[in-house]
């Protein structure tokens, strides 16, 4: 049976602290997380916040404004909020993270600001959010705290797949201890000692190139979706999840769609950046990115995607971007490097094992997808009171811990 639940704005319900950082105070080794604007967390050296908190961007271009959740040591960026309860025996810090995700749209119809859109003070104050009793939010946020934990779980086990498949290229094509190395003879050639029967090529000579469709991103499916290099520049996998949608005449689209085993690459802000295809989509690249084509059998997908990748390729890309304020690479540029060609039976092993576990990670990504469906199919029933929690037998943490 559906409630009603009382209807009160934050004011002297939460604290609201801002961060004091700057944006240049990331650290990729930092050893504590570091709240920002931006949808990615990223990392510090110093902490600043210890306990529980949702943590909200103040301000942001499209007026899309990150929010997550943290329990611990942290720091934030000086235009980012921390938001903890006043009482956390009339509201729960963790449910008003879940009550606060379904506002994000309002905030953003009335946020100020015309080049950059902000979040003011007084206007978080008179935002309200659903204040059931007590148990019913602690059960609200263990059912959806849930799928997000699952979902994190799978995030760790992506990570492990990906440096398993990082490791395997590194031992095989790095350290030369690929399968009957004990047996290999080696060679001189312009990438030092190879092993015998292994070639060199000009990577431009192996892939053709082509520039992606300019147009605007959409967050509605008007149209194909539209990979992005923001969207294939932080993991060696497409969450095609997040990927918006873009208007393209019909003329057009097949010039610019995408088809599994596509590698693509960042060549503007942050060239060298990578993406694989893994599955088919409905989906064009945008103008930052550069389409690879393999003119060749003698390299597999998996292979060029992972030396594309690895350490030697990024120094390149590094030292031959151009631009001071704002890096960029010509598809020339791009692929103006020479690749080893292993054997062909070396080769195929390498593709059979990296498969293996792109699809355990593909698996993964694709339950991600599907928990997160569900949990947002709930979460306004839930924060409603369209869904009654009220008598359900929950373990939460207050009462686990007990």
């Amino acid at each position: 049976m559906e409630q009603r639940f009382q209807v009160l704005p934050l004011e002297g319900l939460v604290n609201f602290k801002t961060g004091k950082l700057n944006s240049n105070a990331a650290k990729p080794d930092g050893m504590f997380p570091f709240f920002t604007c931006s949808q990615e967390t990223f990392r510090t050296d110093t902490w600043s916040f210890d306990g529980e908190y949702v943590l909200l961007a103040g301000n942001n271009a499209a007026g899309i404004y990150p929010l997550k959740y943290f329990n611990g040591k942290f720091d934030a960026y000086q235009r980012t909020y921390a938001i903890s309860t006043i009482d956390e025996n009339v509201l729960v810090t963790r449910y008003v993270y879940y009550a606060l995700r379904l506002q994000l749209e309002l905030m953003k119809s009335i946020s100020t600001g015309v080049a950059t859109k902000f979040l003011t003070l007084s206007l978080l104050n008179r935002t309200q959010i659903p204040v059931p009793p007590l148990p019913t939010q602690r059960r609200i946020a263990a059912i959806l705290s849930a799928y997000d934990d699952l979902i994190e779980n799978n995030l760790r086990r992506i990570k492990i797949l990906e440096e398993m498949a990082q490791n395997l290229y590194r031992e095989w094509f790095v350290k030369f201890r690929f399968p009957g190395h004990q047996h290999a003879h080696f060679t001189d050639s312009s990438l030092g000692r190879i092993p015998q029967g292994w070639e060199v090529e000009a990577l431009g000579d192996l892939v053709g190139t082509q520039y992606g469709y300019t147009e605007s991103a959409q967050e509605k499916p008007i149209g194909p979706q539209y990979l992005r290099g923001m969207d294939i520049n932080k993991t060696t996998y497409i969450d095609w999840d997040a990927v918006p949608y873009c208007p393209i005449p019909d003329a057009r689209f097949p010039k610019y769609q995408l088809a599994e085993g596509d590698i693509v690459i960042i060549r503007m802000a942050d060239p060298g950046k990578v993406g694989i295809v893994e599955k088919d989509v409905n989906a064009v690249f945008a103008s930052y990115l550069v389409r690879l084509s393999r003119t060749s059998n003698r390299i597999g997908p998996y292979y060029l995607f992972h030396f594309l990748i690895a350490e030697k390729y990024q120094g390149y890309i590094t030292g031959a971007s151009t631009g001071t304020t704002r890096k960029s690479a010509s598809a020339g540029v791009l692929t103006g490097i020479d690749v080893l060609i292993p054997q062909e039976s070396v080769l195929a092993d390498f593709e059979t094992h990296v498969q293996t576990f792109r699809r355990l990670l593909n698996n993964l990504l694709e339950c991600n997808t599907n928990l997160r469906l569900t949990r947002d199919l709930l979460l306004p029933r839930l924060i409603s009171g369209e869904v009654d929690v009220s008598e359900l037998d929950i373990v939460i943490p207050e009462e686990d811990s007990a």
